[in-house]
């Protein structure tokens, strides 16, 4: 009876923080929409600051490439437990698929609106057919991940967590998300008339940091839903939380990001070809050192030390800094890229200027108000810490929230 009071009250907490949560992304996406769908329907593009002859791809860009890439890395997260069956990660499964749909569905949006034709997309890219093109493929392989992750999403809710029909949708999600992602890098990494993504670098990469994000969001979201106290969290939920297995991945995939930057950073800055200055105007810039140093290097630190593994405080600061730190990195990619002139000439003395408008600012707080919103949503509705190994004072409380 103590058990089932203990629940009934953490599941209260949930919803009271979930609907906080969810006021505040209502109001605060409420006034950015608002904004943005009044500069996109009375001036149009020209609301941002990007060119057809400079950079064309601006903070918009950015901002879907950050979900999209925090979605397959919430996607590959999940099936640590549901792939390859390391049972410890099952009180994360849940709530990593949720947000892996709610962060692709707020990148799919931006998208959407950056396109400026948001409906036309819809029938266009898929009859137009345009198989040679990594856009499309993009478009095919992230349609198909959406697809299954509400499929798995909805087997979960039948608690139908180990049939074959669930094991299928689990390896078939993991494959489609691993191609999206990989696909994804692609789009940029084909791009020959811009070196600084040209290669299949580009790929591998953006793989390896949509695990790092997706580590990092999961660490976030799963305090937040208990208003950033673990003594909340039920008992498998609270072990995972206190042990250091999570952190010793996230301590894993941001070293990897680490050694993926400065190796890039060590060839571009090297080479003497045309078109990548734009590597020496990344290292003069401060956005840079504060991705590189607060973004990556100090919680790399941070989730080395086995004091702070095991502790909430530490387990935060550190994600909330990679997640920003990523952000940047995801911004500086895409314009770094585009600030050297296409086939340009020796009367080319100057790099492209960008700084993000009003609009695409509003654009980027939009779809974070879109993620964090439909997050509070699922915390609210699902009981995002249900595992395999309920309890029957589990349901109670599930049922009674």
């Amino acid at each position: 009876m103590a058990t089932f009071a203990k629940s009934t009250e953490i599941s209260s907490r949930v919803r009271s923080a979930a609907n906080a949560w969810l006021v505040s992304c209502i109001i605060v996406g409420g006034i950015s929409g608002a904004y943005m769908l009044y500069q996109l329907t009375s001036v149009g593009h020209a609301a941002f600051n990007t060119s057809s002859d400079g950079v064309n791809w601006g903070l918009p860009i950015a901002t879907y490439v950050f979900f999209a890439l925090t979605s397959s890395g919430l996607s590959m997260i999940a099936s640590l437990a549901m792939v390859f069956g390391f049972k410890q990660f099952y009180p994360i499964v849940k709530r990593c698929i949720w947000l892996a749909i709610i962060t692709l569905a707020s990148g799919f949006a931006v998208l959407a609106f950056e396109l400026g034709h948001p409906f036309r997309m819809l029938w266009a890219m898929p009859t137009g057919m345009q198989v040679a093109s990594p856009m499309f493929w993009m478009g095919v392989f992230y349609t198909i991940d959406l697809v299954l992750l509400i499929i798995k999403f909805y087997l979960i809710m039948q608690d139908d967590w180990h049939s074959n029909l669930s094991k299928l949708i689990g390896v078939a999600s993991f494959v489609a998300v691993i191609l999206a992602s990989g696909m994804l890098g692609l789009l940029f990494g084909s791009v020959a008339m811009r070196p600084m993504w040209f290669g299949s670098f580009t790929s591998i990469y953006y793989m390896l940091t949509a695990a790092l994000c997706g580590a990092a969001a999961i660490v976030v979201t799963t305090y937040m839903a208990f208003d950033f106290d673990n003594r909340n969290m039920p008992d498998e939920l609270r072990a995972l939380a206190e042990s250091d297995q999570l952190p010793k991945v996230f301590a894993t995939l941001i070293g990897i990001t680490l050694v993926m930057i400065v190796t890039r950073m060590w060839t571009g800055l090297w080479s003497n070809l045309d078109g990548l200055e734009g590597f020496h105007v990344l290292i003069r810039s401060p956005l840079f050192w504060i991705e590189f140093l607060l973004g990556l290097v100090l919680p790399f630190w941070m989730m080395l030390q086995p004091g702070m593994q095991v502790r909430m405080q530490p387990q935060m600061i550190a994600a909330f800094l990679v997640l920003g730190g990523m952000f940047i990195n995801r911004y500086e990619f895409i314009v770094s890229g585009q600030v050297v002139p296409m086939f340009k000439g020796t009367w080319v003395n100057s790099l492209e200027p960008y700084f993000p408008s009003t609009t695409e600012w509003a654009m980027a707080i939009f779809g974070l108000a879109v993620a964090l919103g439909g997050y509070a949503i699922g915390e609210k509705l699902f009981h995002l810490s249900a595992t395999p190994n309920h309890t029957t004072q589990n349901k109670l409380a599930g049922a009674a929230a």
